[in-house]
């Protein structure tokens, strides 16, 4: 170690020197003193790690400044005490982002989450009868109205939904399945690897793009213990291609006697193709269809929280229930407020598609967007017109969620551009803004979709990118 590395050394101050900085002191008047200590001292060893690493003489003097480690030291506090989890503005106009949180719920719904969080509830408790009751009597008669079906179970997610139905079926025994149909939906989540996990055997029937009633006919063996349909979800195969209806699965289950489970995925309560979109799997239909159970989601296009919902026959539904799988991939109390609140929408269609934000997004008018457009325009251009040009643009929405993977849903945005800035650095810098926003790189622009930014966020979000567009600011 050379001599001007040491002395740079010896001019760091102290953790205690700089908590009796004046602007260290206040800021320790708003934050935790342990956010103000942790950070203070990772600047401090982020300072020596530089000396040390040869910057003595290019950064001499911010190394050394008081005054630019008290800044950073500020910054690095708030970030810190910011909760890791956070609300942010999805400007993507994918309306169910997976990374983003999927579906965001309906204001009734968050309410009675927050009134269901506050104090106690009969969770667990039959109020008629005084005595202990299921978490699953909030919403199994909800689930059984508005599919049709017999009985209904909910646990955690849809992964959790295939997973017991299979352990309870069909452990040690074959479950029979288009080779078509073996998907990856995403985050490791690959029915052959669920099917193992579950203890069942996968029997793969016909080829990648076409599979026959017959293909299935000639795998059902006595080692056979379930047929199963999977959606595909996030692909589609196109062309040459044949994959077997529900219904005419369920004519080979009831001659079989093999319980017929089709997983369709993102849970449609309604037709979307009566709301302009194309057409997506409704469990209803796959009931009617005589599919014995039938697994999907509650935080996709149903628009409700995390949740995993499976409808059927009585006696099965009643033999996942005593599984003691059953108890690790329970639903929780605010995700059961939270679903039985959204399922009561569905009870009234027009409710629902007024009231669940997935839908409302879906089937929000382009003359609408374009009324979101030109406000968020007017504003970004009102505060930042010397940075930045600003237009507004045809392009497409996505449904996102693994559901209607080909839709594309005509949108306007608003495409921003910086004047001495990369497209780049403006889409890092607004991950970076509190709260953090979501946008798409289009050339060189960023654009923002207004289908999925909610009408109290516009004027956020134009401040954001207003902030965001001076050039001198730091992008560490």
């Amino acid at each position: 170690m050379d001599s001007r590395t040491r002395l740079l050394l010896r001019q760091l101050p102290s953790v205690d020197e700089l908590l009796q900085e004046p602007s260290i002191r206040e800021t320790a008047k708003t934050l935790p003193r342990w956010a103000v200590v942790e950070a203070i001292r990772e600047v401090l060893e982020r300072r020596r790690r530089l000396i040390a690493n040869g910057h003595s003489e290019s950064m001499q003097a911010d190394l050394s400044s008081r005054v630019a480690l008290v800044a950073e030291a500020q910054r690095m506090a708030r970030r810190l005490n910011r909760p890791a989890l956070r609300r942010l503005i999805n400007a993507t106009g994918v309306v169910i982002h997976t990374n983003l949180g999927r579906a965001p719920l309906a204001e009734v719904a968050v309410e009675r989450m927050v009134e269901v969080a506050r104090g106690y509830s009969n969770l667990e408790y039959d109020l008629e009868r005084g005595d202990r009751g299921s978490r699953q009597d909030h919403v199994e008669r909800l689930l059984c109205r508005l599919t049709g079906a017999e009985a209904a179970f909910a646990v955690n997610n849809n992964a959790a939904a295939v997973l017991l139905v299979i352990n309870t079926l069909a452990e040690g025994r074959e479950v029979i399945v288009s080779r078509g149909e073996l998907v990856e939906i995403g985050d490791s989540f690959r029915i052959p690897d669920i099917m193992r996990r579950a203890g069942g055997i996968l029997r793969e029937v016909g080829t990648t793009n076409r599979t026959y009633l017959r293909d299935y006919e000639d795998a059902v063996s006595p080692a056979s213990a379930i047929i199963l349909k999977v959606h595909t979800s996030n692909f589609r195969i196109q062309g040459f291609a044949s994959q077997v209806p529900v219904a005419e699965l369920a004519g080979l289950g009831e001659k079989t006697g093999l319980p017929v489970v089709e997983d369709v995925g993102s849970g449609a309560l309604i037709d979307l193709s009566q709301l302009g979109l194309s057409k997506e799997p409704m469990p209803s239909e796959s009931i009617r269809a005589g599919a014995d159970l039938v697994t999907f989601s509650g935080d996709k296009l149903l628009g409700g929280p995390q949740a995993g919902l499976i409808v059927g026959k009585r006696l099965l539904v009643t033999r996942l229930r005593r599984n003691p799988l059953a108890r690790a991939v329970r639903i929780d109390k605010l995700s059961l407020a939270a679903l039985e609140t959204t399922l009561r929408l569905y009870l009234d269609e027009g409710q629902a598609v007024a009231h669940v934000p997935v839908l409302q997004a879906l089937v929000m008018p382009l003359q609408e967007i374009e009324r979101r457009a030109g406000r968020l325009r007017d504003r970004i251009t009102a505060l930042a017109s010397d940075h930045l040009e600003v237009s507004i643009i045809e392009g497409t929405s996505e449904v996102g969620g693994g559901a209607l993977p080909l839709e594309a849903i005509p949108t306007r945005l608003v495409a921003v551009q910086a004047i001495r800035l990369t497209a780049q650095v403006l889409e890092r810098r607004l991950r970076r803004t509190d709260p953090p926003a979501m946008v798409r790189i289009k050339g060189d622009r960023i654009v923002l979709d207004p289908r999925t930014v909610s009408e109290d966020e516009l004027d956020t979000l134009a401040e954001l990118i207003a902030s965001v567009s001076v050039s001198n600011e730091a992008d560490s």
